[in-house]
């Protein structure tokens, strides 16, 4: 016979079990979160884009085809519907303004029951500004499904120079712009998702100029390179395309900037990591 639940033990499981999840959460420590939208999930529904002047609207009245054409929202924010004439839908979405179409034609008595719909043709109020280090910085339009990638696609990408991490600026509610970092490491690293963080109307991203250092001498592309993570000097001089002919892999020198100010030069192992403002000097071989 089975004996029957011991419902005190059950509910003490059940609170150890919660305090020791809540004693964890404590342990990580906190989690910035960003304004709603910027990190939003693949699977979180994307937030309903308001309509503004310069949009245009499909219109279509189920029944009456009649009815069907583009509508430009004009300056004061109002759209030039047939038979119900202006209609305010600034501020609205497609769907909501759909709704209020529906009501001006019912209360005006031209249908009983209209059922309408507002597809967004062009979307011309939502914009986003693009700074730094992207080919084309500018203001560009966005909707509900609009990107970070995205948006660094229309600016026609990063430059050579642009940082892995950007910068989200977004003012609250109290006019405060906040600013909120958002790695793009996704698009090349397999164990880190690929940012889908979503914009909003208003919202400015920055691409800062990455950390650089310099390699000099006997390799065959001299020049400043971006600082990767975890970069080494025989990393570096593979980068500048290896060592020259007349070069020496043996006679590498660093001369970098100390917390003083001071410049100092170092020997380096081929192992050690390369550090921001780094000059790398590849010598010519002694023989």
């Amino acid at each position: 016979m089975l004996s029957k639940p011991n419902f005190g033990v059950i509910a003490f499981l059940l609170l150890c079990s919660a305090q020791c999840a809540i004693a964890w959460a404590a342990a990580l420590g906190p989690v910035p979160l960003p304004a709603p939208d910027v990190a939003a999930s693949g699977t979180a529904p994307a937030p309903l884009t308001p309509l503004g002047p310069g949009d245009s609207v499909a219109l279509h009245v189920f029944g009456q085809p009649d009815m069907d054409g583009v509508l430009g929202v004009a300056d004061n924010g109002s759209v030039s519907v047939p038979l119900a004439g202006p209609v305010q839908v600034a501020g609205l979405s497609a769907d909501n303004a759909a709704r209020k179409i529906e009501k001006s034609l019912k209360d005006g008595g031209y249908f009983i029951d209209p059922h309408v719909t507002l597809t967004v043709t062009q979307s011309l109020s939502q914009r986003v500004s693009v700074l730094g280090e992207v080919r084309t910085p500018g203001r560009y339009p966005v909707d509900s499904k609009t990107t970070i990638l995205d948006l660094l696609a229309q600016a026609g990408g990063e430059t050579e120079i642009g940082s892995d991490t950007v910068y989200v600026l977004r003012p609250d509610a109290s006019g405060t712009v906040q600013r909120y970092a958002v790695n793009l490491k996704g698009l090349a690293s397999a164990d880190i998702s690929t940012p889908t963080q979503l914009l909003r109307s208003g919202d400015s991203v920055y691409v800062p100029r990455a950390e650089q250092f310099f390699i000099l001498g006997e390799v065959q592309r001299p020049s400043m390179y971006k600082l990767e993570p975890k970069l080494t000097v025989i990393q570096a001089i593979a980068l500048a395309g290896g060592v020259t002919a007349k070069g020496s892999a043996r006679r590498v020198e660093i001369r970098r900037v100390g917390k003083n100010g001071q410049q100092t030069v170092i020997k380096p192992q081929s192992s050690d990591l390369v550090q921001p403002g780094d000059v790398i000097r590849v010598k010519e071989s002694i023989f």
